[in-house]
């Protein structure tokens, strides 16, 4: 009897847990987190609309914040703007939107250490003329390095491009090394075999040799890959001077997030069927 009991009690106890775990993941998939991906160096948009919570218009001029977990990250009110230093002359608000809705952020040159999480608010008005801070979208931002293979043949140039004006270095790993060496860094002056475009934020590498081979990594100022080549250097290469093939990513946070709904609310519910007839 003792023991009948016990086993009644545990299963009465996963089965509380699990319609603990179950209530979660519902909640957290209904906070609808929006989720943006972007490569670095490009424009990233991190989408907001007041009209998702405030049912009338916000008092004119319309007062935005963006925020992360640590700080402020962006502040708009009327002609008045304030920017975190990380994100200084890269941050801002498409203000003639702002009347029809349009609160988005928009990060230019995203850079890796952007990639985290982000709040909107709107500053309304509350009783008594104090301010209230109304929350109105949470995102999730990803920022990807980029990854391609190129074949070239001897003698032709390798163009690496820097997509930032944040990279600092590169790095050279030969195919047969496991070795890293410094190959350029930011302000040394070009040479015979190497040369900075002065217009575009790209890097050559001229009349490639076998000992070329290898892995080549642009670096920003925070040591973070912005980019990553694999070069090969071939006789037997087709004419065509590169062939980049896009490295397969890992799923999206919103793609990894449906399949897991799809495995986990099935399993889920089996368990708690079996554990109730049992």
């Amino acid at each position: 009897m003792r023991q009948e009991i016990k086993s009644h009690s545990f299963r009465t106890l996963l089965l509380l847990q699990l319609h603990c775990l179950l209530l979660v993941h519902l909640v957290e998939s209904s906070a609808h987190l929006q989720i943006v991906t972007s490569k670095v160096g490009s424009r990233a948009v991190l989408p907001c609309s007041w009209k998702l919570r405030l049912e009338e218009a916000p008092p004119s001029p319309c007062h935005v914040q963006w925020r992360s977990p640590a700080d402020t990250v962006f502040e708009l009110w009327g002609t008045q703007k304030w920017q975190s230093e990380e994100f200084d002359g890269r941050a801002e608000i498409p203000e003639d939107k702002l009347e029809s809705g349009d609160c988005s952020l928009i990060i230019k040159d995203a850079q890796i250490v952007d990639a985290g999480r982000y709040e909107s608010f709107m500053v309304v008005n509350g009783v008594r003329s104090t301010k209230t801070r109304v929350f109105i979208q949470s995102v999730k931002l990803s920022v990807l390095d980029h990854k391609s293979l190129q074949t070239h043949r001897p003698g032709e140039n390798l163009v690496l491009d820097l997509y930032t004006v944040h990279s600092e270095r590169v790095v050279f790993q030969g195919r047969n090394s496991s070795e890293w060496s410094d190959l350029w860094k930011k302000g040394d002056k070009d040479c015979h075999r190497m040369e900075k475009n002065p217009l575009r934020d790209q890097l050559t590498i001229k009349k490639l040799e076998r000992s070329d081979e290898g892995t080549y990594k642009v670096l920003d100022q925070h040591g973070l890959a912005v980019s990553t080549v694999q070069l090969s250097v071939d006789e037997s290469s087709p004419p065509p001077k590169s062939h980049q093939i896009q490295e397969i990513q890992p799923l999206a946070d919103d793609a990894a997030k449906n399949v897991c709904s799809a495995l986990l609310l099935p399993v889920l519910v089996t368990t708690l069927q079996i554990l109730h007839h049992s």
